[in-house]
């Protein structure tokens, strides 16, 4: 269940891409980065509230953002997805993903945006390696392995996706996951989708602490948790090649199909 602001509903048709901002108890920053967003980038706000026991809603919608305010506590990932619904519906073209923390930068919402509006890629991600601490550097290694994804930043959130995009993830199974991250970039991968990255500027957390790498327990259940969807991937994807054909009492397993 959401609540919109409905001064702001309806007025999205006008821009061909949307912002969407997932914020958690983020009053401290998320004024600055709507105001930051609409100053750079000159777009439509949308920031998903994932039951926030401060005001970040009334914050950002003062900022003039349009505020979807969830009933249940919904993670991160949930949270996007619920914008790009919102997105895909209203007939956007384009949406870009950030943080609401105030680490991405406003200024590099159009240089990800531009290899997606272009058409050189359906993806494009905001790499910033130089925030790869030792736990971060260590499990981009292990899921690069895994995944086969040729990635370099596998966990940022700042990302630019066309509406074909946008549609692959708002598919049952994507509903799936729980982070934002391999497993997102694994099922946009098996839907042929093409991604790109490029260098963006980023900057260090306000407040707060990363969900994952903040603590090598952490850093240890994200990387064993993505392990198994990678594992299982391969399973199906395994399964799926080497599946035999069923036939009918009526047809000729031998017939070829040049002969048909």
């Amino acid at each position: 269940m959401t609540e919109q602001n409905p001064t702001l509903a309806g007025s999205c048709h006008d821009n061909r891409f949307l912002v969407v901002i997932p914020a958690h108890n983020e009053a401290g920053t998320i004024s600055r980065v709507v105001h930051d967003v609409r100053e750079q980038a000159k777009c439509d706000v949308l920031v998903v509230d994932d039951l926030s026991t401060d005001n970040t809603a009334r914050v950002a919608q003062q900022a003039g953002a349009l505020v979807i305010r969830v009933r249940i506590h919904l993670g991160a990932w949930c949270a996007v997805q619920t914008g790009l619904r919102y997105a895909y519906q209203e007939g956007y073209h384009y949406v870009v993903t950030m943080d609401g923390d105030g680490q991405h930068d406003a200024k590099s919402i159009n240089p990800i945006l531009r290899p997606v509006q272009s058409g050189e890629a359906s993806v494009c991600i905001g790499l910033y390696l130089a925030r790869g601490s030792r736990m971060r550097v260590v499990a981009w290694h292990v899921l690069r392995k895994l995944s086969g994804l040729d990635i370099n930043d596998l966990t940022s959130g700042f990302r630019a996706l066309d509406r074909s995009a946008i549609r692959v993830l708002l598919q049952r199974e994507a509903a799936l996951l729980t982070y934002q991250d391999v497993g997102v970039l694994m099922l946009l991968k098996s839907n042929g989708l093409s991604i790109r990255e490029v260098e963006v500027t980023m900057h260090q957390r306000n407040h707060g602490i990363s969900r994952i790498f903040h603590s090598w327990i952490a850093v240890f259940g994200y990387v064993s948790q993505t392990c198994l969807l990678c594992v299982a991937k391969i399973s199906l994807s395994y399964r799926r090649t080497n599946r035999k054909p069923v036939h009918t009492a009526n047809e000729n397993p031998d017939v070829k199909p040049h002969e048909l």
